[in-house]
């Protein structure tokens, strides 16, 4: 999947308004914004809104981009939080705040299930049930969660690039990635452990 590549454009060009010099920096990037957008709201239509969204209020606010991030991760910011925005419709309570990991549910959570993936052949690990297990797996986890994983794992950002993204610290990142892994790993081991069984009989 990756991160977005933002190719060799001119800031200056898009500051001052160049819709050629944009339509360029869309071509780029869309399709990673959208699957961005489709990971954390599971839901088609609202990734094509926020893709909108995303380049509307980017093209109303590239002039006040400075520099201090990448292109790619003031992007990944607007994204986020216009996603943000849709999720908390569906969840007004909803918080990224780094106290909530002081309280966390996940605090004391201790996988249940760690079964060994190594007797499974590479295309069990990569059939597309396996990817859509995945992906299921990835909507259950609770937000503040999914949305670091998907960040870091899925769009390859760093742990810096992540907290700049959701305006958290870098610690915040690596204890909700760790969390976001351990679930996850959990949750997969249980269809895995299922398929070596049936590989067994």
């Amino acid at each position: 999947m990756g991160k977005v590549v933002v190719p060799d454009l001119s800031i200056e060009a898009l500051r001052a308004g160049n819709r050629a010099e944009f339509a360029r920096l869309v071509d780029a990037t869309s399709s990673q914004i959208y699957r961005l957008a489709l990971r954390m709201l599971g839901d088609p239509q609202d990734a094509e809104d926020i893709l909108q969204n995303t380049y509307i209020r980017a093209l109303r606010h590239i002039g006040e981009f400075e520099g201090r991030s990448s292109l790619s991760t003031w992007l990944y910011r607007i994204a986020v939080n216009e996603a943000l925005m849709q999720l908390r419709k569906r969840r007004p309570e909803m918080s990224l705040s780094e106290a909530d990991d002081d309280d966390s549910e996940d605090e004391d959570y201790i996988p249940l299930h760690l079964a060994d993936w190594c007797c499974l052949p590479e295309q069990e690990l990569l059939s597309s049930e396996a990817r859509r297990k995945l992906d299921e797996a990835i909507q259950r986890l609770p937000v503040t969660l999914r949305i670091v994983f998907i960040l870091r794992d899925l769009q390859d950002l760093s742990i810096q690039e992540t907290g700049q993204a959701l305006g958290i610290s870098e610690s915040a990142v690596k204890t909700r990635l760790l969390r976001a892994r351990l679930r996850l790993r959990d949750e997969l081991s249980r269809y895995y452990s299922e398929r070596l069984g049936e590989q067994s009989e």
